[in-house]
């Protein structure tokens, strides 16, 4: 029984062997055969390699390819002799070769060059015969080749597919969650800022139960996040102005760029001086600042007014006699409550406003005007006698500057010095105002002081040559001596001794002039006119 079992192996073991050489394995094999050597596979009693399997051990060339094994750069293997070709990332090239097993050496020898990996492989099966091989690269890639080009467009289709779907949810994700804020942030608004209040309503609320200053902080940053801008308006040195809406009604938003931050707060601060609020200085609703992360907004809301700037007015409207005496006296008014210090508990200070000229007034639905635009202004403390100036790189728009501005002449020191240089801004605007009055059934195109003397864009230094070197005045009409003004004005010589309380004086004779006859005799209004106007003729 025993013997019996022990044939029975025998005999398993045969057929075993037998079906591995006819399905093509040699059993050698299981040496794990690279770089073996012949007669270890046929040494030993009870060897079941056939005579004939002898033939396919074969020596191979090696280099870059040796087993530990190897001597005189001879590998042997019961598989196949290769040759390989290769360029690297660096565009480096190198020839190696080796020795295979059989296992898979079918499949990786009939492995084609591929233009994209830049390999190449060769194999044979005869001793040696590696040496000869000389396989070569395949050729770059080809950007005509109409496979590649459709492979590259396919790809880039892909690749731009998938980017816009990720950009269009993205955004609709953020769209959603701003929405989801913005409701929830309205419902809590609601608390601050019940239904049905106007604009009217909380300003008026806050100059009579309030300090004075405008609406409280809370109910200004309220009010911003709710603002909707519809269209641009505007543009200037500052950043931008654009129509806004708020509840339905109509409000201004002015976004400063983000280097002009010391103009944005130094105008916020300003607006919400004490006691600021006048019917001749724009209205200030509310100031707030927006960081969306990647920038930041500087906003600072204020009434709207739909006439536009003074400059803008001026170029389409010519003015009868009442209509200039209604903007001269409003924008001295304004003016007039800058520069006038108001004393007791919640006092205003004295404010001068250092860049006073015709595109920073503003024109309202009554024909009156409010003064905006108050980045550069400074303010006079009465107690301790000093000028607080805004650090601000900004100066002054040159065509209207003073000469003792121009020369640097002035001290700084001095507020009343600010006040003057005003002053003298505010002759420039009325000068371009009594330009557009008609008279006669004559009216001169609008046009900027100076304009026949210096560049559209003037320079410091052409500012300084006309009028601190040459003494030149904008011209005065010679309608405006025609008509009946030299016995109101007098000679322009003796204008030299005028100063800020004159003109403010005579701005207090057009008010009288309104207040006694809405109708105005045309022959009062030049005269008074001129008398404001010549005192930049000096």
């Amino acid at each position: 029984m025993h013997g019996t079992l022990v044939c029975l192996v025998e005999m398993g073991v045969c057929m075993l062997l037998v079906l591995r050489v006819q399905a093509g394995q040699n059993p050698d094999h299981v040496l794990h055969g690279t770089g073996m050597k012949a007669d270890s596979a046929r040494s030993g009693d009870g060897s079941t390699v056939a005579p004939e399997d002898a033939e396919r051990f074969l020596s191979c060339y090696c280099s870059g390819h040796c087993p530990e094994d190897a001597k005189n750069n001879t590998c042997m293997t019961n598989g196949q002799c290769f040759a390989i070709i290769e360029e690297d990332e660096h565009g480096e090239v190198f020839l190696t070769s080796g020795c295979m097993k059989f296992e898979g050496s079918h499949f990786q020898c009939k492995d084609s060059p591929r233009a994209q990996t830049r390999r190449t492989i060769e194999c044979c099966q005869k001793d040696f015969c590696n040496r000869d091989l000389q396989p070569t690269l395949p050729p770059p890639p080809d950007p005509e080749n109409p496979h590649w080009l459709a492979f590259m467009i396919s790809m880039t289709v892909c690749c731009c597919t998938l980017i816009c779907i990720t950009v269009v949810c993205y955004y609709r994700y953020k769209w959603q969650t701003e929405r989801q804020r913005y409701h929830r942030d309205l419902e809590q608004d609601e608390a601050f800022i019940p239904v049905g209040e106007s604009l009217k309503d909380l300003i008026n609320q806050s100059q009579t139960s309030g300090s004075g200053s405008g609406l409280p902080l809370l109910v200004q940053r309220t009010i911003a996040k709710q603002i909707q801008t519809v269209r641009l308006i505007g543009k200037g040195r500052y950043g931008e102005v654009w129509l806004g809406r708020w509840r339905g009604e109509k409000v201004a938003v002015k976004v400063f760029f983000t280097r002009e931050e010391a103009s944005w707060f130094r105008e916020t601060e300003i607006y919400q001086t004490v006691l600021m609020r006048h019917e001749n200085i724009l209205g200030f609703i509310a100031a707030d600042i927006n960081g969306t992360g990647a920038s930041t907004q500087l906003y600072l809301i204020t009434d709207y007014h739909e006439n536009g700037s003074l400059c803008d007015y001026l170029k389409f409207t010519t003015l009868d006699t009442a209509a200039l005496l209604r903007l001269a006296y409003s924008a001295a008014c304004g003016l007039c409550h800058l520069h006038t210090e108001i004393y007791g508990t919640q006092g205003k200070p004295a404010i001068a406003h250092r860049d006073l000229k015709s595109k920073n007034i503003l024109i309202k639905k009554n024909g009156t005007c409010c003064i905006a635009d108050l980045g550069l202004a400074v303010k006079f403390n009465s107690d301790t006698n000093e000028v607080d100036v805004p650090l601000n790189t900004r100066v002054g728009t040159r065509r209207y500057m003073a000469p003792e501005v121009l020369d640097e002449t002035m001290n700084k020191n001095h507020f009343q010095a600010y006040i003057m240089a005003d002053i003298y801004s505010y002759g420039l605007v009325v000068w371009e105002m009594a330009r557009r009055c008609v008279t006669g059934g004559i009216a001169e195109e609008y046009q900027l002081p100076y304009y026949e003397m210096v560049p559209s864009d003037p320079s410091y230094e052409d500012m300084l040559e006309v009028v601190c070197v040459k003494g030149l005045r904008p011209t005065v009409s010679n309608r405006w001596n025609s008509d009946e003004v030299r016995g109101t004005a007098g000679d322009s010589s003796h204008l030299e001794d005028f100063h800020a309380h004159t003109v403010l004086a005579l701005s207090c004779r057009l008010g009288l002039c309104l207040s006694l006859s809405p109708s105005v005799s045309p022959s009062v209004s030049p005269s008074l006119s001129l008398s404001l106007s010549c005192v930049v003729t000096v």
